[in-house]
């Protein structure tokens, strides 16, 4: 063998080592990638199960309520026939307190044993006897909601074993807990009034129906106002406009438009539709029109998209067989489009539903006690409702907040689900 030849034998040995360590540094890299996006994934979805598992355990005890049976006695001179609305019914519960617990006979003893027993217990009985007057001079057993006290120390959020000084109930009334509980009239039921019931200053009465409500009605006014307006839009500048620096200047001022804070837009909606329109302040009808504002720009780059996806073959197609660009337009495009567009603009309603600030700017942060009745009613939503519970100082109302957290997580979730449920069904893969 030559001396060349010798040389150049280690020459390729080594070059082939040389692309082995090269081929194995690249495998332990790629492998590392896959450990840490791995690792990326696991420990999102534990911050995910984290978060769900904090409100669940505090939400979940708010779907029960703690109610004591009272025996009440519909006084007949309590309860002027004429003036039922304006009768002391709270008198009826009180008396009824006094026969259950007879030894309390001391003024402070028995103011303690009046607090067992929720306000909102009277306006249940107004409520009984002016829907049946009959019952004026009888006496019924009736189910009636205890304090938030009495609930809180029933679920295990107060500590019975700290010194009274330490915990809102005092020994007298924990006594009087356990009584009952032992003589089976207090017992844990099904909150009804969460869903029933407004809100309220008492956590007990407290309820998401009116803000459940005002969250509808709102949603209905967005979807009236920025569907059609948005898919006409897309329509328009998708098939119709001519390419030119108006509709480049449209376009990209749509796409600056989805990225603008959702709290300017709130304050559009005070500056315009409140000072300038004087459309009424905390209503459904002028928070749809500020969260369509927010959404059409969401819903124009969606349908966009979809319009985009229908092959040109499409409108060749039908331009071929004689039919004119509108009904190319509106008898194949859109009909194909449309699976997009819906996704889009649930998606879009999904973004509007969880929104606070844009509404905080209009006044529908005010605290309401009935339930809207019409979009120019007074009236809060869900976002909103959780916000307010958030910042009141009773211990009663963290559960409220994280069942009423619970609550929208359930809508978005369920909106999201049918968008992804309408793109599979009715999407066309060309």
């Amino acid at each position: 063998m030559s001396d060349t030849e010798e040389k150049k034998v280690p020459t390729r040995a080594s070059a082939m080592e040389r692309v082995q360590l090269g081929l194995a540094k690249r495998r332990r890299k790629e492998e590392r990638f896959r450990k840490l996006s791995f690792s990326a994934v696991i420990l999102s979805l534990s911050f995910l199960v984290l978060l769900f598992a904090s409100i669940i355990s505090n939400g979940w005890p708010a779907f029960q309520r703690t109610d004591i049976l009272l025996d009440i006695h519909f006084d007949s001179e309590v309860l002027d026939v004429d003036s039922l609305v304006k009768a002391n019914y709270g008198k009826l519960v009180k008396q009824s307190m006094r026969e259950l617990l007879p030894d309390v006979t001391s003024r402070h003893n028995k103011r303690e044993m009046y607090r067992l027993v929720s306000s909102g217990a009277s306006y249940e009985l107004q409520k009984m006897v002016v829907a049946d007057p009959t019952l004026i001079g009888k006496t019924v057993s009736l189910w009636l909601p205890a304090d938030d006290l009495p609930d809180m120390l029933m679920k295990g959020k107060i500590n019975r074993n700290l010194p009274e000084t330490e915990r809102p109930i005092s020994d007298k009334q924990i006594q009087w807990i356990d009584q009952l509980i032992a003589q089976g009239r207090l017992e844990q039921h099904f909150n009804t009034t969460f869903f029933q019931a407004g809100d309220s200053r008492e956590p007990e009465l407290a309820g998401i129906r009116g803000a459940l409500t005002g969250s509808m009605l709102t949603l209905f006014v967005t979807l009236l106002l920025s569907f059609p307006v948005a898919v006409a839009a897309a329509v328009y500048l998708e098939e119709f406009a001519p390419k030119n620096r108006w509709t480049d200047l449209v376009e990209v001022n749509i796409n600056n438009l989805a990225a603008v804070p959702s709290i300017v837009f709130g304050l559009l909606g005070l500056a315009v539709f409140l000072n300038f329109f004087g459309m009424p302040r905390s209503s459904p009808l002028v928070g749809g029109v500020v969260l369509s504002l927010m959404t059409l720009p969401t819903i124009i780059i969606a349908s966009r998209a979809s319009l985009k996806a229908v092959p040109p073959s499409i409108r060749e197609a039908a331009l071929g067989v004689g039919a004119s660009k509108m009904q190319t337009v509106f008898h194949h495009v859109i009909p194909l489009a449309m699976p997009g567009m819906m996704t889009g603009t649930i998606i879009g309603l999904s973004q509007a539903l969880g929104e606070t600030a844009p509404l905080l700017m209009i006044g529908m942060v005010a605290f309401i006690v009935d339930i809207p009745g019409s979009m120019t009613d007074p009236s809060t939503v869900l976002p909103v409702q959780i916000f307010l519970w958030a910042d009141s100082p009773e211990r009663a109302f963290v559960e409220r907040t994280s069942a009423a957290i619970l609550v929208l997580l359930m809508f978005l979730i369920s909106m999201n689900g049918l968008a992804i449920y309408l793109r599979r069904k009715f999407e066309q893969r060309w």
